[in-house]
């Protein structure tokens, strides 16, 4: 359980950073955080492996290029789908 806790906080922070590495808003707020760090993880490990500092399952490096990654996509969807309407 509590494991389960460190991972939403990690996800959260991670997610949190690579917006402020953007500049760009994060559609949900902190429970955009917590999806764009947790998935942002999985996308980074998958690309990058795992290397550099781990905390609680994540490795900080790959997690946080990650989850750059998939906040730079997803601006990027919701820039168009402003344009569209």
């Amino acid at each position: 359980m509590f494991s389960f806790i460190w991972y939403l906080i990690i996800g959260g922070l991670l997610g949190w950073l690579a917006g402020v590495i953007l500049g760009k808003d994060i559609p949900g707020g902190v429970i955009g955080n917590i999806v764009a760090g947790v998935i942002g993880s999985w996308i980074g490990s998958m690309v990058l492996g795992n290397w550099g500092w781990r905390v609680s399952d994540f490795y900080v490096f790959p997690a946080l290029i990650g989850a750059v990654i998939l906040i730079f996509i997803v601006s990027l969807i919701m820039k168009s789908m402003h344009k569209t309407t």
